[in-house]
């Protein structure tokens, strides 16, 4: 299983990016797929997720609104768009998949993108 965060970058409040996380190893069309986030001196938190097919999404309150989780399974690919960002959302951000093998539940990981919002 392999997922590798992209996208990440400085910009200035109110800005906009957009992350992807490109995922193999495993079948990406039947997992539910999440993106998280771990700011400095903060544990990691749940951002938003989003349903094997996409038909469904949920979303930490504080990024209602502004961000949108969607994917393509065509690419294996699901992605966090971003906008009227704040120095708040400033954190690594994580893409995430549970993967059951043999009745046990395994937790995976990228290696993370860096947003920074900053003036």
């Amino acid at each position: 299983v392999q997922l590798v965060e992209s996208g990440g970058e400085s910009v200035q409040p109110g800005g906009s990016l957009r992350l992807s996380c490109a995922a193999s190893g495993f079948d990406f069309s039947r997992k539910d797929m999440s993106w998280h986030r771990q700011a400095p001196g903060k544990e990691r938190e749940w951002v938003a997720s989003i349903t094997s097919t996409g038909g469904m999404t949920n979303y930490q309150h504080s990024v209602k609104g502004r961000f949108t989780i969607s994917r393509d399974n065509a690419k294996n690919t699901v992605y966090l768009q971003m906008n009227s960002l704040k120095p708040d959302d400033t954190a690594v951000y994580y893409c995430y998949a549970q993967i059951w093998r043999n009745g046990v539940p395994y937790d995976h990981w990228g290696q993370g993108t860096q947003v920074t919002v900053s003036s």
